[in-house]
C-alpha cells in the first residue's frame, strides 16, 4: 500500500470558533469531509476562542463522518478547546484523545 493510500486528511482551525466564524468554518468543515477518504483529524492547537456554535460545529463534523462510514478525530485541543469541553462536560461526547499539558494545569 502506497502512503497516499492510507493517510489520513487534516484540517487546522485557528482563531476564533465562535457564532462569528461558524458560516466559514463550517463550510471549510464539510469541504474536508468530503475530500476525506481515510478519514479527518481537526487540528484545535490554534482556537484561541470556542462557544457553543463552535461546539456545534464540531458534534457536526463527527455526526456527517459517521453518517458516511468514515471519522474525525479531534487533536491537538487548545487550552480554550479543553476549558470548553470541560465547562459544558462534553469531553466524553467527542471520544477523542484529550492531553493535559502540566503547564495548562497550573
Amino acid at each position: 500500500m502506497n502512503e497516499a493510500a492510507t493517510a489520513r486528511a487534516s484540517l487546522r482551525i485557528e482563531g476564533e470558533l465562535t457564532i462569528y466564524t461558524a458560516a466559514d468554518t463550517k463550510t471549510r468543515l464539510v469541504e474536508a469531509l468530503a475530500a476525506a477518504d481515510r478519514g479527518l483529524d481537526i487540528d484545535l492547537a490554534e482556537v484561541s476562542e470556542i462557544d457553543s456554535a463552535g461546539l456545534q460545529l464540531l458534534l457536526l463534523a463527527k455526526r456527517e463522518a459517521a453518517a458516511r462510514g468514515g471519522e474525525v478525530a479531534l487533536v491537538n485541543h487548545s487550552a480554550a478547546v479543553l476549558e470548553c469541553f470541560d465547562l459544558c462536560n462534553m469531553t466524553a461526547t467527542f471520544g477523542d484523545q484529550v492531553v493535559i499539558a502540566a503547564a495548562a494545569q497550573e
